[in-house]
């Protein structure tokens, strides 16, 4: 338990301007940039430092020629400051809306597999409930997801844990399956072949996901079982949009949910590859901090995400196209 003396300490010096200064430090790592940031004089920014690490009686940064690195308690802090901002801006904004008569605010992390059907539709019934709820939608890959939760920037996320630990500080509810696909603009030299091989596939220019990102792993894992290397020729995306911008522009491949690419292969933008890879990605679900009660919109849209997703469990993605 840490001393009543130094709570104290820290209760009565810091102020929520500080944390500002500390995000603003870790951004910039430059103090006149980080001044300018949070819109104070540098001095004054230098002055806020000193009295931050005065009250927490170690450094936070080192300071070099080429700017400032965060010591390893200075980390910590780092994030507690993070996790703190968002908290306030959270419920500043949902104050905000409440005040203009409206009732409250919803924040989602989502991958974008879920996000055309069960994401869509949960939405959708959540708004036509409650049409003055305000719902924002953020993420595009789960490792990106999870750490948005970590820093309680959103209420819930619907993704995968992506490492074997996050069990100690996330609660997962499984939901649906997310087929993959390996796509190619309709141009593209290996479309209208009625047979393709891995080995062959991996000639060729690929977007792929980060390495970070859980069907990237999965794609990595099946080019070993197989004894190939990654393709040398490829461009690491992790924007969905973009990786549909960049495959429909060149000869390159891409996997994608099916559920993402549905409507551009139906529009014939994009021809299905005739492999089928990715059997065993994991399902995605809910994934909750632990420990920690939801907000009542954000558990009435659990309830929403549960009953849509079961149909689209128990339907084959193929019977879907």
């Amino acid at each position: 338990m840490p001393s009543p003396a130094v709570v104290l300490s820290l209760v009565n010096r810091l102020k929520f301007k500080h944390l500002a200064l500390l995000v603003a430090l870790d951004d910039m790592r430059n103090v006149h940039q980080a001044a300018d940031q949070i819109n104070v004089a540098q001095p004054s920014a230098s002055r806020m430092l000193g009295d931050v690490e005065e009250a927490f009686g170690f450094q936070l940064f080192e300071r070099n020629a080429r700017g400032m690195t965060p010591t390893t308690l200075g980390a910590v802090v780092l994030a507690y400051a993070r996790r703190a901002l968002a908290e306030l801006t959270r419920f500043a904004e949902d104050l905000d809306v409440k005040r203009k008569g409206g009732h409250g605010q919803l924040t989602v992390g989502a991958i974008m597999g879920a996000a055309p059907d069960v994401l869509a539709l949960a939405v959708a019934a959540l708004k036509t409930e409650r049409p003055l709820l305000n719902v924002r939608i953020l993420g595009e890959t789960s490792d990106q997801i999870v750490q948005l939760l970590y820093r309680r920037e959103i209420d819930l996320a619907l993704a995968r844990l992506t490492t074997s630990l996050q069990h100690n500080d996330f609660h997962f509810e499984p939901l649906a399956r997310e087929t993959l696909v390996l796509v190619v603009r309709t141009h593209h030299p290996l479309a209208r072949r009625e047979s393709v091989s891995l080995a062959e596939l991996v000639q060729w220019p690929w977007v792929a996901q980060p390495v970070t990102s859980p069907a990237r792993v999965l794609f990595e894992e099946e080019l070993a079982r197989a004894g190939l290397n990654t393709p040398a020729n490829m461009i690491e995306c992790g924007s969905i949009f973009a990786t549909l911008q960049l495959i429909e522009t060149y000869d390159a491949i891409a996997m994608l949910p099916e559920s993402v690419v549905r409507d551009h292969v139906r529009g014939k933008l994009l021809v299905e590859l005739p492999l089928e890879i990715g059997k065993s990605l994991p399902g995605y679900g809910i994934v909750t901090r632990k420990e920690e009660p939801l907000p009542e919109a954000a558990h009435h849209f659990v309830g929403l995400l549960r009953r849509f997703s079961q149909p689209i469990a128990d339907i084959p993605a193929r019977a879907r196209h």
